[in-house]
């Protein structure tokens, strides 16, 4: 629309329609605003969600099973105290967790086939080098690659076995996915199939059963509660309260306990269902 000329009288209301134009294009963009403020972005979504490689041993414990007092007085039969670290921990103190009692240690290797823990060098050989028998765990997310994949990714950078009486088989931690839904996406007949996948090439790759570590409330859920692996493999329960609690379908005892992740150094302190000798004889195989 051309402007009148100098001098020219203005028609009123000439310029009146021009501005009621202009209205449906500033309500359009109030319900956009209004949209925005409304509903988180992506970015703002995804806040919620940790990085890739953060998880590790018990991440969804007290979430989902919550916490209870720790364990009092002295246990049935004897116990050896452990811990368990990731990147999460850095460079430990294993001198002082070893002054304080602590004489076996897993350390997280890896995570699906995409992520090594920066820290496993420090860990896994500074444990060993105070005195401790350890091990090595790998942080399941069976949505990603399969079994055997991981399997293979584990033992190739860290997961593995040797008869040298101090070092324990590896473990596989299977438990809430951090990333995404509980189950990974998986059906129950979906994820007892996976893990009899890593299991078996785990076997296959170091001649040893690996330990299986999870939660009663997260097996139920997911594999249905099945009782198969039971036969082999160790199991290392994870429950923060005064005692472990039920045990997943076909396991009668526990070799590991996880019972807290507010200890003192590290974390994650653990039992082992015996005395030392027990801990040198699962490493010995």
């Amino acid at each position: 629309m051309s402007a009148p000329r100098p001098g020219s009288p203005v028609r009123p209301g000439r310029f009146r329609s021009a501005r009621r134009s202009r209205r449906p294009a500033v309500a359009v963009l109030l319900t956009v605003l209004s949209l925005l403020l409304a509903f988180p972005t992506t970015a703002q979504a995804a806040e919620d969600v940790p990085p890739r490689g953060s998880a590790h041993m018990g991440m969804g414990v007290a979430e989902h099973d919550g916490v209870g007092d720790l364990p009092t007085g002295n246990p049935l039969a004897a116990q050896t105290e452990g811990v368990d670290v990731s990147s999460h921990q850095g460079n430990v103190n294993w001198a002082s967790l070893w002054t304080s009692g602590v004489k076996w240690a897993y350390v997280k290797a890896t995570e699906g086939t995409y992520y090594k823990n920066p820290y496993f060098a420090q860990q896994y050989n500074g444990s060993y080098n105070v005195g401790m028998i350890r091990g090595s765990y790998h942080f399941a997310t069976p949505n990603t690659t399969g079994g055997a994949a991981q399997a293979d990714y584990f033992v190739n950078n860290g997961g593995g076995w040797s008869k040298d009486g101090k070092t324990l088989p590896g473990a596989l931690d299977i438990e809430w996915n951090p990333y995404g839904a509980q189950c990974f996406g998986k059906t129950q007949a979906g994820m007892v199939s996976w893990i009899w996948d890593f299991v078996n090439r785990y076997k296959t790759r170091t001649g040893r059963y690996p330990v299986i570590y999870t939660a009663t409330s997260w097996w139920k859920t997911c594999t249905g509660n099945y009782s198969g692996f039971a036969a082999n493999h160790p199991l290392w329960i994870a429950r923060y309260n005064t005692t472990p609690g039920e045990l997943p379908a076909g396991w009668g005892f526990y070799t590991m306990w996880q019972y807290t992740s507010s200890g003192p150094i590290v974390g994650d302190h653990n039992r082992f269902n015996g005395a030392l000798d027990r801990v040198v004889a699962l490493a010995n195989g």
